[in-house]
């Protein structure tokens, strides 16, 4: 076991930063702590992490901008998990997931099903994901004999970037942790929008106390820092090349709703929140921002105009009854809200796009020494929270519904708050969004992605691109070109002219990466940003073709190269921060497949400081073969985090069993 701690005045000298240096009237530093492997966010992708790189017994300092671990399954409430019905009846997931959703079916043994909820097998309260979690690290750290530092309530601020070799390295990371004040409220006690500017800044307030804590690595000098934040921070902080909304339609991404891209237009992001039935109709006061939401909210489908009860069910996370089915509720059970058209909250243009671009960060300040403030449009995430808090009122006294003719009432409900409510927050939401896109990290030169390596639609896509409309609408080069990159064995007769693309048996797999060290299966799936501005509007439209990608999968995988950035060499990007386009993204985001990236981020830091071979090193050469990647591969597949689906092959076409 290694665990190292300095303080501030024994920090030995680091080598000439040359970029992101902190600015001159910043606070002293309370606190220097070493770390083997640094990871930023506490989600599910940096507790997979932090998981695998304790199992390999290194000390990792993990932090995390709420107090709960998990990510989608506590912090954001979204506690139901999103998995394809083949990978989850053969359980093929990675070892460390399975053990987690293991763990969520026993603590809920005396239902049919956890939460009795009809989306997912395995619906639960967020607390239980946090709880389950905190658990399975400290028994990876005693089974590794690692060493786990967790921060929680912790930003990061800064970075200090210098050269190192041929290459630049991660030399600190300067950071902020929060807590109560003296007199002011706990935590958790205001939504984010109200608090996130306070915990991005390093002076106290009347609301918190802060420490400032630099991460460096130990005396070795050898380190890695793991982006696993929900919005890619460490991607803007670093100033390193990524992609933000729409990408520009092109043979890979054929199916994109813009021609030239569109940055503004990320998913939808949603304040989830938990409601309980009741056996009498409550009384609801409509909040004093309801009117300007309330031509917003919809049901979708007369199916569930005329029976909310399916709404409550669908997400159901805690149920009082052993077996109940969708339309039975009893009082005390326990719905969470993550609905398409209720609390998702979808601003898409220039003036309320709520991931802040480079040029937009530049233009506030964020980028210069000392100035980050989390990238983040506050205005947009305070519109989320009135957004979710308007939805609840609309489902239990609303009448009209923007897309449909009907609306019933649904009296019988209560919404819950309090420190010990679900969510565990004095105002009843999420302690952070439920975010389902990222900052897109584009990764080093490949062979193949002249400007940057990353997965496209067409490398896991079911659908048939023979259909009319890109036969039709895609310009003649382009559709030859996404023939041939969908030709398999064919490929150069396609290239040559011998078969035409109407001929051709296009491929019917997802694209093999021979530097593989993940998997995921599930569907493209689209939450869309809304036209115009405000997202509330009445009769604003979710934004036209952005559907058009939505569709099955192949079952897929993660290729090393997407989470490699194309400079500083200590730095692995994983979770929502991958090197995907944003149709790819719409699949890459859920439970299973966020952990799988973070395994994967977690061996191969541990492969890096065990070997002194750096993660760029793995990949440079492909497609040739690479004695340490497969060491690599060997050793992720040997420790339950599979790096491909069973029988894949570029030989093997028919995936039709799974589902």
């Amino acid at each position: 076991m290694k665990f190292y701690v300095r303080l501030a005045l024994g920090l030995s000298l680091l080598p000439a930063v040359v970029a992101r240096m902190p600015h001159a009237e910043a606070r002293s530093v309370d606190q220097d702590v070493a770390c083997d492997v640094l990871v930023v966010g506490g989600g599910l992708a940096g507790v997979a992490t932090a998981y695998e790189a304790l199992k390999s017994g290194h000390t990792v300092c993990l932090t995390e901008i709420t107090d709960w671990l998990g990510g989608q399954v506590s912090s954001q409430g979204t506690s139901a998990l999103d998995e394809k019905k083949t990978q989850r009846s053969q359980l093929y997931f990675p070892q460390g997931y399975t053990e987690f959703r293991q763990r969520l079916v026993d603590r809920y043994k005396d239902q049919k099903s956890p939460g009795n909820c009809w989306v997912s097998l395995v619906c639960f309260l967020p607390r239980d994901g946090h709880e389950t979690l905190q658990t399975m690290l400290r028994e990876a750290e005693k089974q590794g004999h690692g060493k786990l530092r967790f921060f929680p309530n912790t930003v990061v601020k800064d970075l200090q970037v210098g050269t190192l070799g041929t290459g630049q390295q991660i030399q600190s990371v300067r950071s902020i942790q929060h807590r109560s004040a003296s007199g002011a409220p706990p935590l958790n006690s205001e939504p984010l929008s109200q608090t996130i500017a306070d915990t991005y800044s390093e002076d106290d307030s009347a609301r918190f106390k802060k420490a400032i804590v630099r991460f460096v690595p130990p005396p070795s000098g050898k380190w890695y820092v793991v982006e696993a934040t929900e919005t890619g921070e460490l991607l803007a902080l670093a100033d390193l090349p990524y992609r933000l909304g729409v990408d520009g339609r092109s043979y890979t991404n054929p199916s994109s709703s813009s021609a030239s891209g569109d940055p503004y237009c990320a998913q939808a992001f949603t304040y989830t929140f938990a409601m309980e039935a009741t056996a009498t109709p409550q009384a609801a006061e409509p909040p004093t921002f309801y009117p300007q939401y309330a031509k917003s909210y919809s049901f979708n489908s007369d199916q569930y105009a005329k029976a909310p009860e399916l709404v409550f069910t669908y997400r159901r996370i805690l149920s009082t009854q052993s077996s109940a089915g969708s339309k039975t509720i009893a009082p005390g059970d326990i719905s969470m809200q993550n609905w398409n058209w209720g609390n998702d909250y979808a601003p898409g243009t220039s003036a309320d796009n709520y991931l802040y671009t480079r040029q937009q960060l530049a233009s506030t300040g964020q980028l210069t020494p000392g100035g980050w403030q989390g990238g983040l449009r506050v205005s947009s995430l305070q519109g989320g929270e009135e957004q979710a808090l308007g939805y609840f009122y609309w489902f239990v006294a609303g009448t009209s519904d923007a897309k449909l003719a009907t609306k019933k009432p649904f009296p019988n409900v209560r919404f819950l708050k309090g420190f010990d409510s679900p969510m565990g927050t004095a105002h009843g939401l999420s302690k952070y969004p439920y975010i389902r896109e990222s900052r897109r990290l584009i990764g080093r030169y490949a062979y193949g992605y002249p400007n940057g390596f990353a997965i496209d639609e067409i490398s896991a896509s079911r659908k048939d691109f023979r259909d009319t409309p890109y036969y039709q609408n895609l310009p003649e080069d382009t559709y030859r070109n996404l023939a041939t990159a969908l030709a398999g064995l064919r490929t150069i007769d396609v290239i040559r002219g011998k078969i035409s693309p109407q001929e051709l048996q296009w491929r019917s797999r997802a694209h093999i990466y021979p530097d593989s060290v993940g998997i995921g299966h599930y569907n493209l799936d689209f939450h869309p940003c809304m036209v115009e501005s405000p997202s509330e509007k009445p009769g604003n439209q979710e934004r036209p073709g952005e559907r058009q990608g939505a569709d099955e999968t192949y079952p897929f995988q993660i290729p090393l190269r997407a989470m490699i950035p194309p400079k500083i060499d200590n730095l692995l990007v994983t979770g929502k921060s991958i090197a995907v386009d944003h149709i790819s993204a719409s699949a890459y985001r859920v439970h299973s497949i966020e952990w799988s990236a973070g395994a994967a981020a977690g061996t191969t830091a541990s492969f890096a400081l065990e070997t002194g071979t750096m993660p760029y090193q793995l990949i440079e050469n492909l497609p040739r073969a690479n004695a340490d990647l497969e060491r690599l591969q060997k050793r992720l597949n040997a420790n339950g985090n599979p790096t491909a689906f069973p029988n894949t092959s570029i030989l093997n076409l028919d995936w039709k069993d799974w589902r």
